[in-house]
This record gives structure tokens, sequence and C-alpha cells, in this order.
């Protein structure tokens, strides 16, 4: 097992304990330590074979012969026993939005719930309701949550899977029958979330690509096979559908299964109007000799060609203006993931993170960034370990301090401010005034109505010292729906006051919405892409992150962090 892998069976034994009513400095032990393994950046391997657990903090004895056995057995049979003791699908119950470790423990300890089913009946008929602490709104907001989660059933977050299908690509592609592959599909588009993976091949000999397919490790079953096409589903429960086709068909193929359904069917009418028969095996035009006379072209650009367009990149083909743009020669020059030059969005131990400000500085310049800002949470964010006063200026103190000594890398002193219920922030202006910038978020008080959540952003957007909005909408991809905003007025205030909005790279979040950077784009917000790292690793999100600001039309001039630094300090002030 990898460390992810154990750090996730780490905070289920902690989870597991909560609902037992364990100690609960028992249950933070095994939290600290799953995220104390996931931020330790040495080999695991290596660890374990030297003896050397030792050396990451926050892992006691117990917790490093539990680390060494998840490792080498892949199973922890102190993991298992503890699993056992709850009944079979009451862990489940915990992704139900509002229903936390103690709420469960009370509905099973005086209703006996322990499985969905048994929980919505529960609501329904009035016994929940009826609880000491719970309430009919408590019920109500339960079944809801039921039923957002049920909607959720068989969707993947783009984030948790991309790196797997990327994988499988570059597998393929080490086949020697297979001339060429890539993905297709809602994964080539960059949706944020899908139902499936699609890939196209080309091959001469479709039947060996086919077996090779299906017999590659991770695969739970084959669904369905045939002489050019198979669909399998991976062990994560992700259904995949491959087609193998000629070299010479591999571009429309490829074309065919990328676009949206509204995309595909604008080119094809774009095709009728010209004469033409645009499917997934090519052109097709009328020939007074022979009749029908079908079209073959090198790539995707060269069949743009033909339909008098430049080439669409995969992102933009969702018939938003695309094809209109491209007819008229006005389609932008995307951002590209070197072009990102710093983030702002980052937390450390000083709150919630699991690196230190050093550890974090250090990856960032790994990574080749020129700077970092910290922003660690606000004081109202006591689940966070919020900063106070004192402590937020002592920490941009150090920050400063820490610039003058080391030129690895540029740190910006910042902080990601609670936005109050009525849009006032969590600091005075006078505390604000000391930083470089200001990350302004919501992380309370999600059942406002859209009129009001809207007025409370964009008074916030209004302050002087907020810098940027972060995560605008709250959402949490297939976990959360976004609380009510008018994401439209708040672009138009923010265009006003100059004030950036953040594109969050979380693969949890992904927050500005792509379908709305064309307008804040258009109306001259600047878009700051920042990965929201909670450890040196999640630093990477920014690659997520400028795969969504190329679906959200997004150019190099239009994402703020793609300034050189003494640029960026200049913007800044």
């Amino acid at each position: 097992m990898d460390k992810s892998a154990i750090a996730a069976v780490l905070r289920e034994v902690a989870l597991l304990l909560e609902l037992q009513g364990e100690n609960p400095f028992k249950v933070r032990a095994y939290q600290n330590g799953a995220r104390a393994l996931e931020s330790c950046p040495d080999d695991l391997a290596l660890l374990v074979a030297e003896d050397r657990l030792k050396e990451i903090p926050g892992l006691g004895d117990a917790l490093r012969e539990k680390v060494t056995t998840l490792f080498r057995d892949g199973t922890l049979p102190y993991h298992e026993k503890l699993r056992a003791s709850f009944p079979p699908g009451m862990l489940e119950l915990l992704h139900i939005p509002g229903l936390g470790p103690k709420k469960l423990i009370t509905l099973h300890k005086e209703l006996g719930i322990s499985d969905l089913p048994g929980l919505q009946k529960a609501c329904e008929d009035g016994r929940v309701s009826a609880l000491a602490g719970f309430g009919a709104k408590t019920a109500a907001n339960l079944l809801a949550g039921i039923a957002q989660r049920e909607s959720f059933a068989g969707l993947f977050r783009f984030g948790d899977i991309i790196q797997q299908a990327e994988e499988v690509v570059d597998l393929l592609r080490t086949h020697p029958g297979i001339t060429r592959v890539s993905l297709a599909g809602s994964l080539r588009r960059g949706k944020e979330v899908v139902k499936d993976m699609d890939l196209v091949a080309s091959s001469k000999n479709a039947a060996a690509v086919i077996e090779a397919f299906t017999t590659l490790d991770g695969i739970r079953r084959v669904v369905a096979r045939g002489e050019t096409k198979c669909s399998v589903v991976f062990d994560n429960g992700l259904p995949c559908d491959l087609r193998v086709v000629s070299d010479r068909d591999f571009p429309a193929t490829l074309l065919h299964f990328t676009g949206s359904k509204e995309a595909n069917v604008a080119l094809r009418q774009r095709a009728i109007e010209r004469g033409l028969k645009l499917s997934e095996y090519g052109l097709e035009k009328e020939n007074p000799k022979s009749g029908i006379q079908n079209q073959k072209f090198a790539d995707e650009a060269a069949l743009y060609r033909a339909l008098d367009l430049e080439f669409i990149p995969p992102e933009l083909r969702e018939n938003l203006g695309e094809i209109e743009a491209s007819e008229a020669g006005k389609l932008p020059r995307l951002l590209e993931w070197t072009d990102i030059k710093g983030c702002f969005h980052n937390h450390t131990t000083e709150s919630d993170g699991t690196n230190t400000l050093g550890e974090m500085a250090a990856a960032a310049a790994e990574l080749g960034l020129d700077y970092l800002g910290i922003a660690d949470h606000s004081k109202s964010s006591v689940q966070a370990n919020g900063l106070s006063a004192e402590r937020l200026l002592a920490q941009a103190a150090a920050i400063r301090a820490r610039n003058k000594k080391q030129d690895d890398i540029h740190l910006f002193a910042g902080v990601e401010c609670d936005i109050l219920k009525d849009g006032t922030l969590d600091y005075e202006d006078s505390i604000l005034a000391q930083l470089d910038y200001v990350v302004a978020s919501v992380h309370s008080v999600f059942t406002l109505d859209e009129a009001a959540m809207t007025k409370r952003i964009i008074r916030a957007a209004e302050n002087e010292h907020v810098t940027m909005l972060g995560h605008l909408t709250g959402r949490l991809l297939l976990e959360r729906e976004p609380y009510a905003v008018n994401v439209a007025k708040v672009i138009d205030a923010c265009a006003a006051s100059g004030t950036w909005i953040e594109l969050n790279a979380n693969p949890y979040r992904l927050d500005m919405d792509w379908r709305y950077w064309k307008r804040a784009r258009d109306k001259g917000v600047k878009c700051a892409i920042n990965p929201d790292a909670h450890s040196t690793g999640q630093l990477g999100y920014l690659h997520l992150g400028a795969r969504f600001a190329r679906k959200g039309w997004l150019r190099k001039q239009d994402v703020v962090n793609t300034l050189p630094l003494k640029e960026i300090q200049e913007f800044l002030k």
C-alpha cells in the first residue's frame, strides 16, 4: 500500500473509534498520524526497510507498527476488527450531508439505524424528528441529503480519475499494435464531473488491442467485447469504452467522440450547409461520377479546416460560442500550465495544513514557482485552528524575515479571511492593511437566500483590503451543492472594485465554475489560480487549475499569477 492508501485507513480507524465513543486523544492521534504520513516527503518503502518511521513526527510506537503492517500486508487486523463491530452500510451514512459521527451514534443507539433505507424510513415516519436534538428541520435536511447522495451515484470527479485515465493511455501507447491512442469524451473536454472514460485508438490489429486492454490490471469486469469496441469497469467502478479504428478513421472518430452532443450537432449542421455529411467516419460529399466520396484527414485540425474552421481545443467543444469564434479567427490562445509563476491560497501547520511554512516554501521552489502566498485561516474558523490577530501578524513578520535571509522563493504574507454573515470581515481593517493580500471566503452560514448571500459577498469584495474572493460558491463536487448566490452580480461587482476571483484548483471545488469565467474575463476581472494547498503535495493542484482555466476560455493575460515576481509585487501594491 502507498502512503495515501495507508493514511485513508488511519482516518477510517479514527472515525470508527469516534463512533465507538473512544477517547478523543486517541482519535486525534490517528488523524494526526494520517496527516503526518501524507506530508512526509521521503520514500515510505525506504523508511520501513531502514526502520526509520520514527523520523516522521506524529507517529508513535503503536502507529508505526500499524503503518508497517499495512505497508507489508495491505491489511490491518485492528482495522478489520473495528469495521466488523459495525453493521454493514453504517459508515456510508456519514457521506450524507449534515450527518456527523455524534448524530449517527444517537440514531443508531436510539432508533437502531444502521443503513440508508433505515435512515430514510425513520426520517419519513417522524421518528427522527421526535428525537431530542433533531427535530423536523433536521429530518427534512437528512432526506434532502439522501436525495442528493443518490443523484451523485455513478459520477466521478475529474480530479480523482484523470491520473488513472492518463496512465491507461500511456500504457496503451506501449502496445506494438497501436498507432495512435487518446482520451475522448467528457474527460478529454475537461468536465469537472464525468460518468465514464472514453478511449479511441487506431490499429491494424484491433483484436490484439482489445485483448490487451481487457486483460489490464485493475479491471473488475468486461461488460461487452466486440471486434472493434469493448466496455469494461475498473476496480473503482469507473466504466470505460474503447473503440479501435483504422488510422485513416482516427481523426474523425476522435472528433466525434470528444465533442459534447450540442457541439457535434452544430458541426454536422455546418457540414450539411456545405453539401457535406460529417460522421465518426469522416466527411462525405456528393460526386457526380462516383456518388458519395469519403474524405479522410491526417488529424483533427485538417478536418476542421475542411469545414472552414480553425482547430478548436478539446476543452472548448461545448457549443458555447467556440464555433463562431473559430470561424471568425478569434479563438483565444489558452493558458498553459507553464505560464503560472506562483499562487496565493495555501495553508500551513499554523492553521489546518500538514506542513510548516518552510516545507511549503521548499516544495513550491522545487515545483519551479517564483513566489508563494501563505493564507492560513482567520480566527472565526475555529475548527481549522484559525489565527488570532496576534498570531497572524507574527506569521507575517516571520515570512518577511525569511524573505531577507533566503532567496529560493519569495513568500507573500496573506490570510484566508472569513466573510461573516453580514459581509464584514474577520479582522479589523487595521490588521488586514498590514498584509500583502487577503483572500476573502465564506466558511459558515451557507443557508442564506440568494439575495442575502450575494449582498454578503459583494460587501466583502468591495472592502479595499480584499484582494480576491476564495471558492466563490462553496461547492464540494459530489458532496455539497453550491450555496445560493448570483454569480453574475458578484462578477460585475468585482469588475467595478478591481477584486480578483479565485479559481480554486482543489479537485473537490474547481470553483468558480468554468461556465462563468468567460463572462468574468470579458468584464476585466482577473483570475487567480490557487491550489488551496493544505500540504506540499497539493501544490500540484495548480496543474488541474490550469486545465479548468483553459475550459473557461482564459488566456495568460487573464490569470494574475502568470505575472513574474516583480510585476506581481507592483500589482499587489
